[in-house]
């Protein structure tokens, strides 16, 4: 049997039909910003995998670190008090590139694990504090924050809840904040929700400095620093979902830092490795950490601090400072939002956006995004479609000329829209 049989017979992939799938598109390489198939046609990366891929395919230089690091200790568990050096290592740097203050690191495999183990950690904070019933968690229409129990009900996109009901209670969703939307009416609501349940039972308010999954939109001036100033004032944490923003996607190493937002939580995974080795990192704010002083923390997983992971992190952020890749982030962010105007003005296209290298385009009500992404495939260029949107975020390392291809097949493909 061919690979593409052998992949229809076996393998159930993420948010594809069960059943009868179509043949896959067959990944063979990686280089940059560059993908070949097995047939070997060569394609750009303009969505960076999942948002993963911040230094680009391919680098030797991180299939080395992890070599050497599978050669001296491949793994060793991190419970209770066992630890490793490349854990330890990557904990204080990260604590080193963050907001002041959140200078503990709890390891995870991915978003959707940092994303429960927040929650569960900011819970278990108000109980520590004697203040058990402070367990609601606010969060957002259109966010998405994983698959998981709790991640999935923090997320706020109904397709992705279709059918795993009874999710658990707990979590209120408010208005997405766009670039359309009034802050003033995003901050009543705010205030109203709070009033309506009572800040003495809401643990924290969970939200993407700029949505992702959800169609990459960015808050509208004034948002993050209005928000964080209610949740002081009423003693509510605040989690910063970075695992798509943070490494350099916003041109900053977190999205905190853009906003100039003083989480008491952050939880990152995708770039923190550029997905070279799967990892996650759950950054917790002194705040918290008083908070739990003398508690157990019941709660790990498997592969936590992985020292394979941990070195392949320290290499990786290496590269991503040597390099300058929060500013190419901006520049080459910059120069596509710029290109990608005109599409503002064809018919059927709704808004373009971006933050960083950041981008979307989003369509009228009603359209689907899904044939223009197909069409740009089949010009050699891979975007996301995301209901009524398409979202870019190509690696950081991204080539001028790869960048305009980008947006000129875009261009191309939107212009077929009618």
């Amino acid at each position: 049997m061919s690979l593409a049989e052998l992949d229809v017979a076996h393998i159930i992939h993420p948010h594809a039909v069960v059943g009868s799938p179509a043949p896959p598109l067959i990944w063979a390489r990686g280089k940059g910003a560059l993908l070949w198939d097995v047939d070997g046609r060569e394609y750009v990366d303009g969505t960076c995998g999942l948002w993963q891929c911040a230094v680009g395919h391919g680098r030797e230089e991180l299939a080395q670190v992890a070599a050497e690091q599978m050669g001296k200790l491949e793994f060793y568990a991190s419970f209770w008090n066992f630890a490793n050096e490349p854990s330890i290592r990557l904990a204080a740097r990260l604590a080193e590139l963050s907001p002041q203050g959140l200078d503990r690191i709890f390891f995870t495999n991915g978003g959707s694990e940092g994303i429960e183990t927040a929650i569960k950690l900011v819970r278990l904070a108000w109980e520590s504090a004697g203040q058990p019933g402070r367990d609601l968690i606010l969060s957002r229409k259109s966010a998405y924050h994983g698959v998981g129990s709790a991640s999935l009900a923090a997320t706020g996109i109904a397709p992705l809840k279709e059918g795993f009901d009874p999710l658990p209670p707990g979590f209120v969703h408010l208005s997405t904040p766009t670039l359309r939307t009034d802050v003033d009416e995003l901050v009543d609501e705010l205030e109203q929700t709070i009033a309506e349940h009572g800040a003495e039972r809401i643990a924290a308010f969970v939200g993407e400095p700029v949505m992702g999954v959800g169609g990459m939109i960015p808050p509208p001036d004034g948002y993050w620093p209005r928000v964080q100033e209610v949740l002081r004032r009423h003693g509510i944490l605040l989690v910063l979902d970075e695992v798509v923003t943070g490494y350099g996607r916003t041109g900053h190493w977190f999205g905190a830092q853009r906003y100039e937002l003083d989480p008491d939580v952050i939880v990152t995974a995708k770039a923190l490795t550029s997905g070279y080795v799967p990892m996650g990192a759950v950054l917790v704010h002194d705040r918290v950490v008083e908070l739990l002083d003398g508690t157990a923390f019941r709660h790990g997983f498997t592969y936590n601090g992985h020292p394979v992971g941990c070195a392949v992190a320290l290499a990786n952020l290496e590269i991503i400072e040597r390099e300058g890749l929060l500013g190419r982030a901006v520049e080459t962010g910059s120069r596509m939002l710029e290109r990608l105007q005109p599409a503002a003005e064809v018919a059927g296209v709704a808004e373009v956006r971006g933050v960083g290298l950041m981008l979307g385009v989003e369509l009228e009500e009603g359209l689907d995004a899904a044939p223009v992404a197909a069409r740009a495939l089949e010009r050699g260029v891979v975007v996301r479609a995301s209901g009524q949107k398409i979202v870019m975020s190509p690696p950081l390392v991204i080539e001028t000329e790869q960048a305009d291809r980008i947006v000129d097949t875009l261009l191309e493909a939107l212009g077929e829209l009618g």
